[in-house]
């Protein structure tokens, strides 16, 4: 359900120099599925706000993210910009960003981000004004010094090929390149520092198997087998691209179309961010999967990467990530000798890994995670990453907790001295509370009330106001 909450109720105080909004992004499914065959990847896109200012929660709001079959689903018109049998417009369902002052629901593998109002109702799809030439990711980056959001996107029907593009503070793409790569991987992710772009070219791969299970016997076996002569070699036509797209993604298909492939090559490239696609150099890593990194940054003639890292993915558990847990490892790749060290940070399982973004690309000391047992996630992690320590807050047995967002004290504070702040369901109440940590302590400063559950979701940032 949709839900509009005015003047929350807050257990503790709330720092009084928060004043924006704390947005998340997530999959909650607009119409009934089957648990069985459902990935939960797939869901309807749902945006969560919550409004603070001068110490107080003005507001709690849900808003389903209105693209065209979901508009559909709600006996909507579609929004301005939706355009229904088209491969780009696929529930923009993973994360929620602000740029040129405008808020944006984003998805990866090719899918259009669809603008909000500050109160996330929904504008329409967006190309950012017409720049943008096809779909975009889930996950850009801020350089703290330029304002810039930096992206890597990738999309089956692309071929060989990933995207790697520049959005200014206008909100409008001002550079793109084409990055080659292997076949068609879900590059969920990518890494940035100061002078360099990072690409992670791992062995999840464009499953053809749905292609095959679209066609009856013996047909659909003809038919995966001139698919793999085409896709993920070369650029898929626009109008075969778009059928495929919305047969094997649509909300009928059984899984997400990508799976571990032991054959496809596990590598990163390191490109210059002031050089071009021919001067990006790869590297081997050992077979993996990689969603989250936590930073990166330059030392020397070296890439320092801090990554989640998975054994693998897509490959028993097919309806989400299953696969045993992950950890928090280091990749130094060292340009001159041509060679990645990976060493083990830490053995605890944990995903959705934040730092503080003023740190992004540059060399940090803190990060923070969310612990998991299995698929259960009741703890938040602080590494200390100087001294190789970490501390844990349990927030108990049956509490499910969200990614964690930092947020400085004040534009000049260090590194580790703000809040932290992430959704947290209490089973006891059967809600979630909006939850504000000590990010030194993991402390509790202040819990703002919800008047429904927040279910298990993605990702989200704070945005302040301006």
């Amino acid at each position: 359900m949709e839900t509009t909450a005015l003047d929350l109720s807050v257990t503790g105080t709330l720092p009084p120099h928060l004043d924006g909004r704390y947005l998340r992004n997530g999959p909650n499914p607009v119409s009934p599925v089957d648990p069985k065959t459902h990935h939960w990847f797939l869901g309807t896109g749902m945006v969560h706000g919550v409004r603070l200012r001068d110490g107080k929660a003005e507001w709690y709001r849900n808003r389903f993210v209105r693209s065209a079959d979901t508009a559909k689903a709600l006996g909507e018109e579609p929004r301005k910009g939706a355009k229904p049998h088209v491969g780009w417009d696929f529930p923009a369902n993973t994360n929620v960003v602000v740029q040129g002052g405008r808020t944006f629901a984003i998805v990866e593998a090719g899918g259009r981000p669809y603008e909000l109002t500050d109160e996330l109702d929904t504008v329409g799809a967006c190309d950012f004004d017409g720049t943008l030439p096809g779909g975009y990711t889930a996950h850009p980056k801020r350089d703290p010094a330029t304002g810039d959001l930096h992206a890597v996107s990738y999309y089956w029907g692309w071929g060989k090929k990933v995207q790697y593009t520049v959005i200014g503070a206008d909100a409008r793409v001002k550079r793109i390149e084409n990055i080659e790569v292997t076949g068609s991987p879900m590059m969920h992710d990518f890494s940035l520092t100061e002078h360099h772009v990072v690409f992670y070219d791992l062995p999840c791969v464009f499953d053809l198997d749905p292609i095959r299970d679209m066609w009856p016997r013996p047909f659909g076996s003809l038919a995966r087998w001139n698919a793999g002569m085409f896709v993920g070699k070369r650029a898929t036509p626009d109008p075969v691209a778009a059928f495929f797209t919305r047969k094997v993604l649509g909300s009928k298909a059984p899984k997400l179309p990508y799976r571990w492939d032991p054959s496809y090559p596990a590598r990163v490239g390191v490109m210059p961010r002031t050089g071009t696609a021919k001067d990006v150099r790869w590297f081997e890593v050992e077979p993996c999967y990689v969603f989250h990194p936590l930073n990166a940054y330059d030392d020397g003639d070296k890439v320092v990467l801090d990554v989640v890292r998975h054994r693998k993915m897509f490959d028993q558990k097919l309806l989400g990530p299953d696969e045993g847990p992950a950890t928090l490892d280091r990749w130094t790749i060292d340009l001159t000798a041509g060679k990645v060290l990976e060493e083990r940070r830490s053995d605890l399982a944990q995903e959705f890994p934040r730092v503080d973004e003023r740190v992004v690309g540059r060399r940090h000391r803190y990060g923070y995670a969310v612990a998991f047992e299995g698929t259960t996630a009741d703890s938040l992690i602080r590494h200390d990453l100087a001294t190789g320590t970490s501390t844990t807050r349990h927030f108990g047995a049956g509490h499910n907790v969200a990614e964690f967002v930092f947020v400085p004290d004040a534009a000049d504070s260090a590194e580790d001295r703000g809040s932290l702040m992430g959704f947290v369901f209490d089973p006891a109440t059967g809600r979630s509370d909006l939850t504000i940590l000590d990010s030194q302590t993991l402390e509790t400063v202040a819990a703002v009330h919800l008047p429904v559950r927040v279910p298990a979701g993605f990702h989200g940032n704070w945005a302040p106001t301006t």
